[in-house]
């Protein structure tokens, strides 16, 4: 077997994942407490007329009881507006449907980069960390806070709507899947040689 069949990324696979993660949890955590200005809407440009960093809050508070409570109020008590539905609000109200989606999503990904041919495939493997990490970042958040928390703005030649890293990693990890399957090409396996052919080929070695 060649050094090339025998090499695994799935380490990639997974440092990718956790990495994407954690940048998405620190961004909205970070953002939405940096931004807080007493519960009001606040904005922060990034690129001044195209991009900016959004925060919205609801009237309702959380006293912090209990373990999601914790989490829920690591920047403040008072509890940001998130998106209940997928992109664009739709599906809005269905925060435990995508969630129940997500977390088969995650298994699915999981069980997918566990064979030993897609660990053999590095461009398969970043594609499947950023879709994980993208996943694992909004089911916390449907977990958690009951829905997803948003806050980067695109509004340049069209009004995007509002996104978060994990989004980010999904768009990405979904687009680099595409091309590894219109341009990949899979490693061939090795194909065993029928018996007669070999002993065929034995023959006329000794022949020579």
């Amino acid at each position: 077997m060649s050094t090339q069949a025998e090499r695994s990324y799935r380490w990639l696979f997974w440092l990718l994942a956790l990495v994407g993660l954690t940048v998405d949890q620190a961004s909205k955590y970070g953002v939405f407490a940096w931004l807080y200005d007493g519960g009001r809407p606040n904005s922060r440009a990034v690129i001044p007329g195209a991009f900016w960093l959004d925060v919205q809050y609801t009237a309702e508070r959380d006293a912090g009881g209990g373990l999601l409570g914790t989490l829920r109020t690591v920047g403040d008590h008072e509890l940001p507006k998130v998106n209940k539905g997928a992109l664009w609000g739709l599906g809005a109200g269905m925060n435990t449907f995508f969630a129940v989606i997500s977390l088969g999503a995650a298994v699915a990904i999981v069980l997918w980069s566990c064979r030993p041919r897609a660990a053999r495939e590095g461009f398969l493997c970043v594609s499947l960390g950023l879709i994980l990490a993208g996943t694992l970042g909004n089911f916390y958040d449907r977990i958690v806070f009951g829905g997803v928390r948003d806050f980067l703005h695109w509004n340049y030649l069209f009004d995007f709507p509002v996104f978060n890293f994990a989004d980010c990693c999904l768009v990405i990890g979904a687009g680099l899947l595409l091309l590894q399957a219109f341009y990949g090409q899979p490693d061939a396996e090795p194909r065993p040689v029928p018996q007669s052919d070999a002993a065929t080929e034995h023959v006329a070695e000794m022949s020579q």
